[in-house]
């Protein structure tokens, strides 16, 4: 099952690699990884996607939380949560490709970043599925020449915040 793991980390030198290494050390891809700072300049809030088993998931959070770096952890998965994805997609055109993609930006609520005469840079924001239909669609008005895709980021749904969840649930799940 794929898992959406949030963890606060706090801003010390080596703290991503060795809470990445875990992972990997332990034969898991990380599928998407998302860092940003918080409101507290010693700690950034990390989102991670990956794929296992649901007890195995367990496990390696408990093992994360034990990481002398983090401060605090959530797998999104086991509750009710938000979560989007950001990206920029620039489409050279082929000919008669303007109006699939001004048909797109009206259909999907991309925002138009660029409009040049034969290509376009669009900016979407939405949930993973919509991101993935979104790119797809635009390969149908000429040829996808760069995605960049920010990863996932989520919240919780609701008063639990990250740092209030081990108050609300067992990390375990």
């Amino acid at each position: 099952m794929r898992h959406a793991i949030s963890v606060l980390l706090q801003n010390e030198v080596g703290a991503l690699t060795r809470m990445t290494g875990m992972f990997s050390s332990r034969g898991y891809n990380i599928e998407s990884l998302n860092v940003a700072p918080t409101q507290d300049e010693t700690v950034s809030r990390v989102t991670l996607v990956v794929t296992g088993s649901d007890a195995a998931i367990a496990q390696l959070n408990t093992q994360l939380a034990k990481l002398v770096d983090v401060v605090n952890i959530h797998d999104m998965t086991l509750g009710d949560h938000f979560e989007r994805e950001l990206v920029i997609v620039k489409i050279k055109l082929a000919a008669g490709g303007r109006p699939i993609v001004e048909k797109l930006m009206v259909e999907s609520g991309a925002e138009l970043l660029d409009d040049g005469e034969s290509s376009f840079t669009l900016l979407l924001t939405g949930r993973i599925a919509e991101v993935d239909r979104f790119v797809d669609a635009a390969a149908a008005a000429g040829e996808v020449s760069a995605v960049a895709r920010s990863g996932s980021v989520a919240v919780s749904k609701g008063e639990v915040t990250l740092s209030s969840f081990d108050r609300h649930h067992a990390l375990s799940g």
